[in-house]
């Protein structure tokens, strides 16, 4: 990391949900998250060490519009993480296997470029969308 970027901190996020069974399920089992706290109507998740909380509503989810970007139409909102490229591998695999549907297939932009990276995007349950990135050279995370 580049000495004048200071160490990450973890990020919080709250996000609706209309089954928390469904998204244990899905942050859980699928996806891996370990568990934190919960009530009758939220569920914490440690995402890769981020604080991410599942929280049941009635209201539908917020109208999503889509971004154009490198031929494909990137869903906005949406959140993810940026993990190692074999944490993006084996994630595309367990996700693949437990017959998650990508809204983008995995691939590689920017190839040979600056800031190449791996990117996938899916939705959970709820119909929240989740981007996860992997760099080969994290340095590369905010090349211009």
């Amino acid at each position: 990391m580049p000495a004048d970027r200071p160490a990450l901190t973890p990020f919080h996020l709250a996000f609706p949900v209309d089954d928390l069974a469904a998204a244990r399920a899905f942050y859980g089992g699928v996806l891996g998250c370990r568990e934190g706290r919960s009530a009758e109507d939220w569920i914490d998740f440690d995402l890769f060490g981020h604080q991410i909380v599942a929280h049941r509503t009635l209201a539908a989810s917020q109208p999503v519009a889509h971004n154009p970007v490198d031929g494909h139409d990137v869903p906005v909102p949406h959140f993810g993480v940026v993990v190692t490229m074999a944490q993006f591998d084996a994630l595309a695999q367990r996700l693949r296997a437990a017959g998650v549907r990508f809204g983008i297939e995995p691939y590689i932009r920017f190839k040979g470029q600056a800031g190449e990276q791996a990117t996938m995007f899916f939705r959970d349950p709820a119909g929240n969308a989740l981007e996860f990135k992997a760099f080969a050279d994290m340095d590369q995370l905010f090349a211009t």
